[in-house]
């Protein structure tokens, strides 16, 4: 583990007592599992061992896994997989971690309390960071590890030794396979920190061995997920096939980075992008100009998350709100060492900077973007009621098919009429699901669940639709919220 002054574990500890009262506040406010996303990973984590083909092939290819493994066994508890309870205690764990380091590394880049505790403040008192550390949701560990590759690869800068630790590398690791943003921020965090070490006086060679030898880490980890993926899927890298194209964005440069810098404008409100900007650019001039200050590079790398939004809006995936909350981390870091330059000025700057963002995005705002964004599906929930009373109510012990890609949300919310997900035939379920897919259903499923509108419907439904007999041998019994639900006659 990296090192910690005193005022970034006390940060830490402050985070984590705010951390626990968020996710207080939500749970009280049935909010803490409102995101279909919420529910799908405690889903992928808990069909490990509760499956009709039980493996780690469960784990699956879309998302990467280490979230998923971290909760696999504590999900296995009946109330733990409902609630979300453990899930949400790590990331509140990740939440304050990611305060702590985020501290330290504007500690290491230039030493000042001030700046330190501005970034701590801008991104702990976010709305949007709080709602999704009080959830099941995978950024908060993406916050906390990335945050450790930096704060890592940044004390190294600072140090005299030309060797990296290894602790360094297994984080680099654990941060390659949780989230795709981890990917870019990892790149440029090894970048920056091999010019700046070799600007401070280190000879090139032997940073160019020593970052050389820090590559293999992420090297094997995305080797690892890679074959991970082969093995379970078929496919070396799933890159669509879950979503509907977006024209507005797909293709077209210009309207990916509106896109970007409006949504995290949405997040945290103008005054936090035109500081962030003005300080992104500062930090990169200082760093051009003097060789001394080449170490306030090492925050801009976190600002390197824009990269996974990018590349998917412009490949053509509607817009998310959730993929700019990274973003956050990485402006809090860059606002708060650019603001420490000012020394004995800069609390003249931080105090009435930090008033001004937090007016324009109060925490606990119940209409903070993410929290509206993580709503999107509570109609479809309350319309989805009556099918769960149809289902619970002549239920005859026979298999449910249901496509996991578009109904694990309702899978895990069907749990609490007491139904396992070893009750049904879905995409992880292999041969049994290829047979039922492309065969004859009836031979393996007593019902069917199909979505039949969100993303133009599930495959089932696409299915159906290009097959009329592909559901021949069933009737229709009820549907609600866009699912209908068929039962074998």
């Amino acid at each position: 583990m990296p090192a910690f002054d005193s005022l970034s574990r006390l940060l830490g500890v402050l985070a984590a007592i705010l951390g626990t009262y968020g996710a207080t506040v939500y749970w009280r406010a049935g909010l803490s599992l409102s995101h279909y996303d919420a529910k799908a990973h405690l889903v992928v984590a808990r069909r490990v061992f509760d499956s009709l083909t039980p493996s780690w092939e469960q784990f699956g290819a879309v998302w990467l896994p280490l979230p998923h493994v971290l909760n696999a066994i504590p999900v296995q508890i009946d109330w733990m997989y409902r609630t979300g309870a453990s899930a949400i205690a790590l990331s509140v764990v990740c939440f304050a971690v990611t305060v702590a380091s985020v501290s330290a590394i504007v500690r290491t880049a230039n030493g000042t309390r001030v700046g330190a505790i501005l970034a701590a403040a801008v991104f702990a008192l976010n709305p949007n960071v709080i709602y999704l550390q009080s959830t099941p949701m995978t950024e908060p560990l993406l916050f906390a590890l990335s945050s450790l590759v930096v704060l890592h690869l940044t004390q190294w800068v600072a140090s005299d030794e030309i060797r990296i630790t290894r602790a360094a590398g297994w984080t680099i690791v654990a941060a390659s396979l949780t989230r795709y943003e981890a990917w870019p921020i990892i790149g440029a965090a090894m970048g920056l920190a091999a010019i700046a070490k070799w600007q401070r006086g280190a000879a090139f060679q032997a940073v160019a061995r020593e970052t050389a030898k820090l590559a293999i880490y992420p090297a094997l980890a995305v080797v690892f997920f890679l074959g991970w993926s082969y093995a379970s899927t078929g496919v070396w890298f799933t890159t669509g096939g879950f979503y509907v194209p977006d024209p507005k964005l797909q293709g077209q440069f210009g309207a990916v980075w509106t896109a970007i810098r409006d949504g995290v404008e949405s997040l945290g409100g103008s005054t936090l992008v035109d500081a962030a900007e003005i300080c992104a650019a500062l930090l990169l001039l200082f760093a051009v100009t003097r060789r001394k200050w080449t170490l306030m590079l090492m925050p801009l790398a976190l600002l390197a998350a824009m990269a996974l939004p990018a590349y998917a809006y412009y490949s053509g995936h509607p817009f998310r709100i959730r993929y700019e909350v990274p973003l956050i981390l990485g402006a809090a870091a860059c606002i708060g060492t650019a603001v420490s330059m000012l020394r004995l000025l800069a609390p003249l700057v931080a105090l009435p900077l930090l008033f001004f963002i937090a007016r324009e995005a109060p925490a606990f705002d119940r209409q903070a973007p993410m929290i509206v964004e993580a709503q999107l599906d509570r109609q479809n929930g309350i319309g989805r009621r009556a099918v769960t009373e149809c289902l619970a109510r002549d239920y005859d012990g026979t298999t449910i098919m249901a496509s996991m890609g578009s109904l694990a949300h309702y899978m895990q919310e069907l749990s609490r009429e007491g139904f396992d997900l070893a009750d049904f035939i879905h995409e992880g379920s292999g041969p049994i699901w290829q047979r039922a897919y492309y065969a004859e259903p009836s031979l393996f499923a007593g019902w069917v669940m199909v979505e039949e509108a969100a993303e133009g419907g599930d495959m089932l439904h696409q299915k159906h639709v290009a097959w009329p007999g592909f559901l021949a041998a069933y009737e229709r019994v009820c549907q609600g919220g866009n699912v209908a639900l068929y039962r074998r006659r």
